[in-house]
């Protein structure tokens, strides 16, 4: 047993997560107040906590995947105050992706009470999620980082420390509004080759072997029926929600203007995908950002 890890939130992203953990040899208790993803969770091997304060009872991790910072700062410091129950030895790993704010205070937090924290923000979607190759974006002590990374491992392929705190949510927030963008740009070149009578596979093999290969068209092409096992081809259900890109991409535009920087593409990509959840398409996946230009 590679140890007791106690796991909050069990939704697209951290069921798979907390399974591989359980593969992986950990004994994992976990905790989600939508009884439905606990439920499933425990199919998986990892044991139903009836609350917050049972999960962490014993454990050596305390592993987070909230969808935003209201929720974690709600967890550790503000309603439930879990920080004031966790034993010393327990690193908490919060792989959420929220404001480097929310981050630094969990961090900072945690060290006024002597214990140690680190944010790990991922990459690599759901597909990334349930085959553990999740890419970590760490932010923290190094010492701390080293230690998380004993866990984060058996849950992706790529773990790195950023920087001080908040670094790792900074890293999370450009990579997440370059991911908007060039999906953007991938899913209107697709559409102009369409409207002009281009087989979208035809076009999508050209653009993969010429100067506009890109993630998106290589691994999450977002034209219907042109890539197996994507959203787009299970009619944009699963994957990373709209809603959750267009909080990403908002919390990019608070960090430039904080630091007086200049993301007019990031600024466009966000009011597309806050027209696109607006219009009725909030719970799928991003690369149905498709059918607006459809």
């Amino acid at each position: 047993m590679n140890g007791n890890v106690a796991f909050f939130g069990l939704g697209h992203m951290g069921g798979p997560m907390s399974a591989n953990l359980v593969k992986a040899g950990f004994n994992v208790a976990g905790f989600d107040p939508v009884g439905e993803l606990l439920d499933a969770a425990a199919t998986q091997g990892v044991k139903k906590a009836a609350s917050p304060l049972e999960a962490i009872a014993g454990t050596d991790y305390v592993v987070s995947m909230l969808p935003n910072g209201e929720d974690v700062e709600a967890l550790y410091i503000d309603s439930d105050k879990l920080l004031e129950h966790i034993a010393e030895n327990t690193l908490v790993i919060d792989c959420s992706t929220v404001a480097a704010a929310s981050s630094t205070r969990l961090i900072a937090e945690a060290q006024k009470r002597g214990l140690h924290a680190v944010e790990a923000p991922v990459s690599g979607g759901v597909a990334g999620a349930v085959a553990g190759t999740l890419s970590f974006m760490c932010g923290g002590e190094a010492a701390d980082v080293e230690r998380a990374r004993q866990v984060l491992q058996h849950m992706g392929s790529n773990v790195f420390h950023a920087g001080p705190a908040g670094a790792g949510q900074t890293a999370k927030i450009c990579n997440n509004m370059l991911l908007a963008i060039h999906m953007i740009g991938t899913a209107e070149a697709l559409q102009l080759g369409v409207d002009n009578g281009l087989d979208p596979k035809v076009l999508s093999e050209i653009m993969l072997k010429s100067s506009g290969a890109n993630w998106s068209l290589e691994k999450y092409n977002p034209y219907p029926g042109v890539m197996e096992n994507v959203p787009a081809s299970k009619n944009y259900s699963g994957g990373f929600m709209v809603k959750l890109m267009c909080k990403d991409l908002g919390l990019a535009q608070q960090a430039a203007t904080a630091s007086r920087s200049y993301t007019p593409l990031g600024s466009l990509a966000r009011n597309l995908y806050g027209l696109h959840g607006r219009a009725g398409n909030e719970g799928l996946d991003f690369s149905s950002i498709q059918r607006l230009l459809g």
